[in-house]
């Protein structure tokens, strides 16, 4: 049976045109020498591990090896090969929060057995092991110059070690809640920090019995962090970074506020002049720490809960919730290429006796959209730029060739038989791309012939297209209303422009 519906392919199809798409100078993002320095770390090299990534350390000493803790073990990678050259697995329970001695020989680690174990970086074997505590360890730290560790537990207590005899030298137990969070100061080695699920943070002198600065954070605390002076010190937890001054007994300082979602982790980096800090928001934040204010913004596939930085800024891992391993690692700077291109005189002599050269035009390749409007397979062609990496990164594109597709006046064809997939995809991207002024018009218009198709039918859909229909136009009905007071806004200053004008004339009459 022959098919007469299609129109005909002729040879004519080879002069198709391609879509001319409207590139939009993009708003924004403004090129500053902290947008240049950490966008030179490239892509990452995704690792996947067996669980949530509890922790990330780095070493402080070349080649810079960083520990990752995770599930029931804790394995060094290498940062340039990005491959694991230690395995530590003598945990029968999960392990957690392993970290390196100042010089990058020793590793102690927590974890759900309520003890603390000791490793030799390049042997493997378990120097020590400290039993104490009454339940999960989730923190150690080594104390800057002395022979001690200090360790944080789900029992509510802080207990300092003696490395040599294993022996518990302190023990504070004035947290009402699970200690998830410790730090140490490097300038003074017997100031330690704690914070806990209970919301409060305390500074221990580790020669005195009990507490010597007690802050309350107002949500659980996460991270806890010092500056490079010891004076300072941050505290994360909620969605908020807390800054303390110590020498003023925890005066607080300053909030910063910058994710929508639990922060999990701090670091710092750029020799101290800069602060990491992660969160379940998927973002991973850069401030200067003169200011707090941000200076760069790293994205991630999912919730960040460790990060880890190099000395020298070279290698930046993430662990994230699903169990992988972000590592990012600055790109080497390839040598300059000599110009190989030939000179003008050496052009001249080349083509001396020949009468005119033709310049060899290569053929642009033409875009998946393209292809398909030229074979009129307008279905594809609109899947091909709902997908998330085009309507996200260039909305201008899908927008194009809706408008395509209503010229053409087969967009209400290609949405009554379209999937419920389709339609998810395009009820997201009309809501996240309606409000922008340059593409308002031409969605609006797109909109109206979606409503043509789907509104009689609108309550018969799935529960999730309902939601993404009433999102849409709850923004339609917002932008609208700040339309409308624009509006308001505009005639009132007309009035005064006006009344302005007149006052001017009669002045001058005078």
């Amino acid at each position: 049976v022959k098919c007469t519906c299609a129109p005909k392919l002729t040879s004519k199809m080879a002069s198709f045109k391609k879509l001319n798409t409207k590139v939009y100078q993009k708003s924004g993002v403004i090129t500053t020498p902290d947008y240049i320095y950490w966008k030179k770390l490239g892509d990452p090299v995704l690792v996947r591990e067996f669980g949530p990534v509890d922790y990330i350390d780095v070493s402080p000493i070349e080649p810079f090896y960083f520990a990752v803790t995770c599930s029931v073990r804790v394995q060094v990678y290498n940062p340039i090969t990005k491959l694991v050259v230690k395995n530590i697995s003598r945990f029968r329970e999960n392990a957690h929060g392993a970290v390196f001695r100042p010089d990058g020989k020793l590793l102690c680690a927590g974890g759900d057995e309520a003890a603390v174990k000791l490793f030799d970086v390049s042997t493997k074997s378990m120097l020590r092991l400290f039993k104490g505590h009454g339940a999960a360890v989730h923190r150690t730290r080594f104390l800057y110059g002395k022979p001690q560790i200090a360790s944080f537990s789900d029992d509510k207590s802080v207990k300092i070690w003696d490395i040599a005899t294993e022996k518990d030298i302190s023990t504070y137990s004035e947290h009402t809640d699970y200690i998830r969070s410790g730090a140490v100061n490097e300038n003074i080695p017997d100031i330690v920090l704690s914070g806990g699920y209970d919301n409060i943070v305390k500074m221990y002198d580790t020669r005195l019995d009990k507490a010597v600065i007690t802050v309350n954070h107002e949500s659980p605390v996460e991270s806890l962090l010092f500056l490079p002076s010891g004076g300072i010190f941050l505290s994360a937890g909620g969605t908020a970074i807390k800054v303390w001054d110590a020498l003023a007994g925890g005066k607080l300082l300053g909030t910063i506020s910058q994710h929508h979602k639990t922060v999990t982790c701090l670091c710092l980096g750029s020799n101290n002049t800069r602060l990491l800090s992660g969160s379940l928001d998927r973002h991973v934040k850069i401030y200067d720490v003169s200011t707090f204010k941000v200076v760069h913004t790293l994205d991630y596939p999912n919730a960040v809960l460790s990060l880890g930085l190099s000395k020298n800024d070279d290698t930046l891992v993430a662990g994230l919730v699903d169990g992988l391993v972000c590592i990012n690692r600055r790109k080497d700077e390839p040598p300059e290429k000599e110009d190989k291109k030939p000179n003008k005189l050496q052009v001249k002599t080349l083509y001396s006796n020949v009468d005119a050269v033709i310049p060899d035009k290569k053929l642009e390749k033409q875009s998946k959209h393209d292809v398909y409007l030229r074979r009129f397979q307008y279905s594809k062609a609109l899947d091909s730029v709902l997908i998330t990496y085009v309507a996200n990164k260039h909305p201008e594109v899908t927008v194009s060739v809706l408008q395509e597709l209503i010229r053409r006046k087969a967009l209400a064809r290609v949405l009554e038989s379209t999937d419920m997939k389709t339609i998810a995809q395009l009820l997201k991207f009309f809501t996240r791309n309606i409000t922008d002024y340059r593409f308002t018009r031409p969605l609006i218009i797109a909109l109206n012939i979606f409503l043509d198709v789907f509104e009689p039918n609108i309550h018969k859909m799935p529960f999730e297209l309902v939601k993404l229909y009433t999102t849409l136009t709850q923004v339609v009905g917002e932008e609208v209303k700040l339309i409308d007071e624009l509006s308001a806004l505009q005639g009132a200053m007309s009035m005064l422009v006006a009344a302005s004008d007149k006052v001017e004339h009669n002045l001058c009459e005078l």
